[in-house]
């Protein structure tokens, strides 16, 4: 199938609120929770995708010919390109019905396993979506990634046992979820963490454990201090609060603080593979794409999954060999222009 076909089928079966738009950029889906939408108006989710927009590639092709090689290093593993699957959560609540949360990771981290990238897995109200997850992953020996909500420190310690026997090679939490409603008024409470308490979360994973939701260079170093060791630069999609600024505009000032010190991440209305180029070419060691996985796995499954990566990762390559990046390593933040 092309993607085209894919986007097609799946507006038969998403579900009332995603419509599995040509290019997914926030504005169809702006304030609708559930859905993929935000709790707001939905203005950052639109921001992240416009401000990708705004780089542009510098293009160079007096350099050697020859394949591009797309391939990255990351937490002692080799993946076929610098991009992963983020998670999603909640799958019937969000989508439509015709996956639910086991259904959905079986294929997806599976998939993303088959092509050579790993899957970031979510998280929720119902501990069967963490269960679901950690049960898919420990299915393909555990090369994918669950995701914690910033629960409670006693619901934090079940879920990384989860983690652990799942033998996922890393872990994550998505702080900025503090923002979502479902996690207001509960008890114990929910949410933001202290730095004390987020270095006591870091020090229960045995693996690379990733603090999503960076916003600042100062919460990048909060993170550095509780011991993180990797970041994901993110507005958790846009869907937490109106009038952030996009990733794309603070992903280069963290990078310029704590490059080198930590791995870092970043996601939101990352769209093609010249998106991936650009924020490799901001700093970035990797890049987290999470709503158009939906949209490939309801719209063909484990073969939407691959034909979306095979998609992205082509545009990646395509764009290094136009820029002179014979390799990752060879990105450099002169080949854009902000």
């Amino acid at each position: 199938m092309t993607y085209e076909e894919i986007l097609k089928e799946a507006r038969t079966c998403i579900g009332q609120y995603c419509k599995a738009c040509p290019v997914c950029n926030g504005k169809a889906c702006r304030n609708q929770i559930p859905g993929p939408g935000a709790k707001g108006v939905g203005d950052t989710a639109i921001r992240n995708y416009d401000k990708w927009q705004e780089i542009r590639v510098n293009m160079d092709t007096i350099c050697a010919g020859g394949a591009a090689d797309t391939s990255v290093e990351l937490f002692g593993k080799t993946f076929k390109y610098p991009f992963f699957a983020g998670p999603v959560g909640a799958v019937n609540l969000h989508y439509g019905e015709k996956y639910n949360d086991q259904t959905y990771n079986d294929v997806l981290v599976s998939a993303c396993a088959k092509a050579g990238i790993a899957a970031v897995t979510g998280d929720g109200v119902d501990a069967n979506v963490m269960k679901f997850a950690c049960e898919a992953i420990q299915k393909e020996g555990g090369l994918g990634i669950p995701t914690i909500k910033p629960w409670n420190l006693e619901t934090v310690k079940e879920k990384m046992e989860l983690a652990k026997q799942a033998k996922a090679f890393a872990v994550a939490m998505d702080i900025d979820a503090a923002g979502l409603p479902f996690l207001k008024n509960m008890t114990p409470p929910a949410g933001s963490k202290t730095v004390e308490e987020l270095h006591e979360i870091v020090s229960m994973s045995d693996v690379p454990f990733i603090v999503k939701g960076i916003m600042t260079v100062r919460g990048a170093l909060k993170a550095e201090a509780a011991g993180a060791d990797a970041i994901v630069v993110s507005n958790h999609g846009g869907r937490v609060l109106d009038q952030c600024p996009s990733t794309a505009e603070v992903l280069p000032e963290i990078v310029d603080a704590v490059k080198g010190k930590m791995k870092i991440f970043v996601d939101g209305g990352i769209r093609s593979g010249t998106d991936v180029f650009k924020a490799l070419a901001l700093g970035a060691d990797g890049v987290f794409i999470c709503r158009p996985f939906v949209t490939a796995v309801f719209g063909a499954g484990e073969e939407g999954v691959r034909t979306y990566i095979e998609k992205i990762g082509s545009e990646l390559a395509d764009t290094m060999g136009m820029c002179g990046a014979a390799s990752i390593k060879e990105i450099t933040r002169d080949m854009v222009r902000i």
